[in-house]
């Protein structure tokens, strides 16, 4: 059980890292987009959320799936 949880607990700790990263550089490019792009009014708050939160989850899900490898190898 010991190595079950502590990979678990890799893994977890590695999908809130990518979230994390992926959501602070979809901000940014996101609020980029929408300035380079003049998107109009409210919608600029739309279209920078929707690409934080895209970010975020392909972010997390490569980190996670990258920590679940790693988790299975011994040095």
């Amino acid at each position: 059980m010991g190595r079950d949880s502590s990979c678990l607990a890799r893994v977890t700790t590695g999908v809130a890292v990518g979230a994390a990263v992926g959501g602070a550089v979809g901000a940014v490019y996101g609020t980029y987009e929408a300035v380079r792009y003049k998107v109009p009014g409210l919608m600029k708050i739309r279209y920078i959320g929707q690409t934080t939160l895209g970010s975020a989850a392909v972010f997390g899900l490569f980190l996670g799936a990258g920590s679940l490898i790693h988790c299975g190898k011994s040095y």
